[in-house]
């Protein structure tokens, strides 16, 4: 995860290692709370806009997918530096017994893990920089020849030229860091996830080498390291199930936001960045979704592994052994998340066709509320 923690470390989250010193990492301190505060400061006008200045339906969905976007980004950076010794707590779990590879065949698995959460968290970011990119393209041909900014946001005054400038690029740097910081803890968790059905892969490789082997002194051992891996996946449900819980929920918006929006324009090339903007959005969801579902899958396929290797050969306490991680296999490894109107927030893909489902009835009764 060493590309995940260098975004990390971009948006103020995770202080460099070799920053030891304390003057070091008292400027990097400092520089957390710019990122910071560059974000609530991005936050707060677009959310007194709305209060203060929206007194229409297309004003108030021009301003709320973007909000919503950046009241996600300011929760997920709250949420990175409350968990920030959890992060570090957790990664150095994943390289302490009984999680780190011992042999060559667990170490490629490893790599294999490892390289695929780079490609992943690298074509994620490339997605969401690009969507940005548009906004701020199409900004600059358009709002800015205007005169106007590139989001709308309540200003308590009139401002000059050369204020007006301050604002637009305050605001590309706001929500240039804001996307990172999505991309850092979207990436953060599905890394967390994927090392999960790793360390599944790793534990299925050292039962079959111990049914081959004989070595039945270590069959103790993997049922130490399945018990670890409950517990590994238990601590990231707690450390991030809120931000799960917002994530669907302002997802569920956005959407719908978005359906409206795209309901009421012509498609050209001022409507490419919001049709780029919600296929991001629900790439982002999509991702917690889909590899929550993988642990899930793999989790539970472990009992039906455990069948194929060589147990027969083993003696009755190591098959006894066996059966303990099988009758734990049964209960599948879930994310969940806090109770939203009485609804249990689970990270699969039922859940992410139930959120396309209900913002698609939001979307519908909007539809009908104006038509009335």
């Amino acid at each position: 995860m060493e590309f995940t923690l260098k975004v990390l470390t971009v948006v103020g989250c995770w202080p460099p290692d070799s920053w030891t010193s304390s003057s070091k990492r008292a400027m990097y301190n400092v520089y957390t709370a710019f990122i910071t505060l560059l974000l609530f400061t991005f936050m707060i006008p677009q959310l007194l806009d709305i209060i203060l200045n929206v007194n229409s339906t297309e004003d108030f969905a021009d301003t709320f997918y973007i909000l919503l976007a950046i009241i996600i980004s300011c929760c997920k950076m709250t949420g990175l530096l409350i968990n920030r010794k959890n992060i570090e707590m957790l990664t150095n779990i994943l390289s302490q017994k009984p999680f780190i590879p011992l042999e060559a065949d667990e170490m490629e698995i490893r790599r294999k893990c490892e390289k695929s959460i780079h490609n992943k968290t690298f074509w994620y970011m490339a997605l969401v920089e690009v969507t940005l990119g548009c906004f701020a393209m199409t900004s600059l041909l358009t709002d800015f020849r205007k005169g106007n900014l590139t989001y709308r946001e309540w200003t308590p005054y009139n401002y000059s030229e050369t204020v007006f400038y301050v604002i637009y690029i305050r605001q590309l740097i706001s929500a240039t860091m804001g996307s990172l910081v999505n991309v850092a803890c979207d990436s953060l968790i599905c890394g967390f996830v994927l090392h999960i059905c790793c360390q599944i892969e790793i534990l299925e490789c050292r039962l079959r080498k111990i049914a081959l082997d004989q070595k039945n002194l270590r069959i103790g051992e993997c049922v130490r390291q399945h018990d670890c891996i409950f517990k590994f996946a238990f601590m990231i449900n707690e450390h991030f199930k809120p931000i799960i819980a917002i994530q669907f929920i302002v997802s569920m918006l956005v959407v719908c936001s978005n359906l409206y929006q795209l309901a009421k324009i012509t498609l050209n090339t001022e409507s490419f960045p919001l049709i780029l903007y919600t296929v991001a959005m629900l790439t982002q969801i999509l991702i917690y979704c889909w590899f929550g579902n993988e642990v899930k899958i793999k989790s539970v396929q472990l009992a039906a592994n455990i069948f194929e290797i060589e147990w027969l050969k083993l003696d009755r306490s190591s098959r006894r052994d066996l059966l303990i991680i099988m009758s734990r296999s049964l209960i599948p490894i879930e994310f969940s998340s806090a109770y939203v109107i009485a609804y249990v927030i689970t990270m699969n893909v039922d859940s992410f066709v139930s959120l396309l489902k209900t913002s698609y009835s939001a979307y519908n009764l909007l539809q009908q509320m104006e038509m009335a």
